[in-house]
Parts: C-alpha cells; sequence; structure tokens
C-alpha cells in the first residue's frame, strides 16, 4: 500500500489554562491518500476546524505529528515549513476572509503576489492574471472580477474563495464548511463547483452537509477528540 499524501498521528490539541482547559484533541489519527476527497463531519465544537487547520500547518499539536509525504511538517525548519504551508496546501475558510479593499481578481491573484519576490513580479504579472481570470472563470464568476466583496453575494464571494484557493496549483485542498453560510441551492452549486475541479485533485472537507459528506470517497467523524470510519 503506498504511503499516504497526509496523515495525522495520535495528534492531541488543548485550549485554555487552569480550570478552563478545553482537550479538542485527544489522539486524532487520519489519513489521506493523494487524489482522495475526504470529508470530517462532527457536532459543533467538535474540534474539526482546529483539526483541519493542524492537517495545514496552521496550528501545532500539543504532541503527535502530522506528516506531509512521510515528513513531519512542525519539525520543518522555518522555510521549509512556510513553502509546504504556502505551496502545497489550498485553504478554503467559511468566512470566504476576502480582502475587502480589493476586487475579486486581486484577491485571487494575492497568493501569487505573496509568493513572488518583488523583483520577479513584473516578468509573471501577466501570466499571474491570465489565470486568476481564467478561474473565476471556472468558477462561473468571471463578470464579477472588478467587484469588491461587499457587491458580491455570499455564493460569489464562496466561488472567489475557491479560485484563490486553487491560484498556487496545490497538491491538497482544505476547505473548512465550504457551503455552512449559504442557502442550500448555493450550497449545492459549491458541491458542485468543488466536484468540477482538476481530476486528481486531493481534498480534506469539514462540514455538517450530508449531501457533500456523501459524495465524497471516505467520511471520517470526530468526536471526544478521535476519528472513527463511517465511509459508507
Amino acid at each position: 500500500m503506498s504511503e499516504p499524501i497526509l496523515a495525522a498521528e495520535n495528534v492531541h490539541k488543548t485550549y485554555g489554562s487552569g480550570h478552563t482547559l478545553v482537550k479538542v484533541l485527544q489522539g486524532a489519527d487520519l489519513s489521506v491518500d493523494k487524489g482522495h476527497f475526504l470529508c470530517v463531519v462532527g457536532p459543533s465544537g467538535s474540534g474539526k476546524s482546529t483539526l483541519l487547520h493542524i492537517l495545514g500547518g496552521l496550528d501545532t499539536p500539543d504532541s503527535g505529528r502530522v506528516l506531509y509525504r512521510g515528513e513531519d511538517i512542525s519539525k520543518m525548519w522555518g522555510g521549509r515549513r512556510d513553502f509546504v504551508r504556502n505551496r502545497v496546501f489550498g485553504f478554503v475558510f467559511q468566512f470566504y476572509h476576502l480582502l475587502p479593499e480589493f476586487t475579486a481578481l486581486e484577491n485571487v491573484l494575492m497568493p501569487e503576489l505573496i509568493r513572488q519576490r518583488i523583483f520577479s513580479w513584473p516578468g509573471k504579472r501577466w501570466e499571474a492574471r491570465r489565470r486568476a481570470a481564467e478561474l473565476l472563470d471556472d468558477f462561473g464568476v468571471a463578470q464579477r472580477a472588478a467587484h469588491r466583496p461587499s457587491e458580491l453575494s455570499g455564493g460569489e464571494q464562496q466561488r472567489v474563495a475557491i479560485a484563490r484557493a486553487l491560484m498556487g496549483r496545490p497538491e491538497i485542498l482544505l476547505c473548512d464548511e465550504p457551503t455552512g453560510n449559504l442557502d442550500e441551492k448555493t450550497g449545492k452549486e459549491i458541491i458542485d463547483a468543488l466536484l468540477d475541479l482538476n481530476p486528481g485533485q486531493t481534498m480534506v472537507v469539514v462540514t455538517h452537509d450530508a449531501g457533500l459528506a456523501d459524495l465524497a470517497h471516505r467520511r471520517v467523524a470526530l468526536g471526544a477528540g478521535k476519528i472513527r470510519d463511517v465511509s459508507r
């Protein structure tokens, strides 16, 4: 059997101090195969978002480890860890986190702008703009490219957020409740957009949406700080 592209091993995470300790993860184990769409389900407050942030290197476990292609992310030297976080992972958040002062196109461009050195950006600017425009077109919001987030609907903002996450061609897409703030119709459109990604895109999605979870290659449940497989 091939090695998983991403794995969590005996991950623990506690927040607070003294008498207000909250044990969110208590020995969570998870493996993600390359090219698979995995859903993590569980009640609110079960630690799904915490798990996703730890998987993507946005947070660190108190103990245990997260492996990307067999390499412990927490033990990577700073530059290597930043590279993995910025190049390997793409993030889609429930609340979009678009920058309000920038247009949809500029928001999609932002990850690539951050990755480039200041002297190399002019030579790559037009190719980056072309890709950003193509992504907006792929997700049906090309006509909204010049609009700021306040001028977009929730569904349009989430489409822009997915396009931004894909700008750097990430190996692994991590989605935190991508349909959580949307009505049923718009949520279904976002699900369709997710499933229309490039074939072989590895995705980990945490969700309350039963329809989205049913479409995954594999489904796991998070409860009492641990993960159990509930795939059909």
